[in-house]
């Protein structure tokens, strides 16, 4: 075999090797909405981590993607960024533009403005579920609606980790 053959293959085995890898462990994704900001914005370019919860838990303060039950507009399962806020057996109060888990006041740094308008009254999360937020209160679909709800462990699809566009923005999360 010449040098030029085993140079490709190698090159070959090596794309294959790493492809392998990227798709069995992370996952591109672009975000489309405002609901993160001042986090993420519209037009980011977004690597999840799939594996993050295979052994272990989503803690309170991660940004996850999950599926939701909302439909785009091909009718197909959206697919939502938020930050996890409620654990299970957590009790979440949402009044008077603040938050409360388990009773006490939580206050949020990375918020865009600093409140968290809408009703929430003493919602015990699920047993297995997460209770999640955008950190653009004022606009974001999230679990304080029926629409969203709490979410499953099943759901997740991935942990952000790394914002990889814009270029000048690039951060680990």
């Amino acid at each position: 075999m010449s040098e030029f053959m085993k140079s490709l293959l190698k090159d070959i085995l090596i794309a294959i090797v790493l492809a392998t890898i990227i798709l069995f462990f992370i996952r591109p994704t672009i975000v489309k909405q405002t609901s993160m900001q001042p986090t993420f914005n519209p037009n980011d370019y977004v690597i999840l981590y799939k594996r993050a919860y295979a052994k272990k838990m989503p803690k309170r303060g991660d940004v996850i993607v999950f599926q939701s039950n909302l439909k785009d507009e091909k009718g197909k399962d959206k697919l939502l960024i938020k930050r996890v806020i409620g654990l299970p057996e957590d009790v979440i109060s949402v009044r008077d533009n603040n938050l409360y888990i388990n009773g006490k006041l939580y206050s949020e740094d990375y918020l865009n403005d600093g409140i968290t308008p809408g009703f929430v009254d003493d919602l015990k999360v699920p047993d297995g579920e997460y209770f999640v937020m955008g950190d653009n209160r004022v606009v974001s679909l999230d679990s304080r609606s029926p629409e969203v709800g709490t979410i499953k462990k099943s759901q997740i699809k991935g942990k952000a980790v790394l914002r990889l566009f814009p270029f000048n923005k690039i951060k680990r999360f």
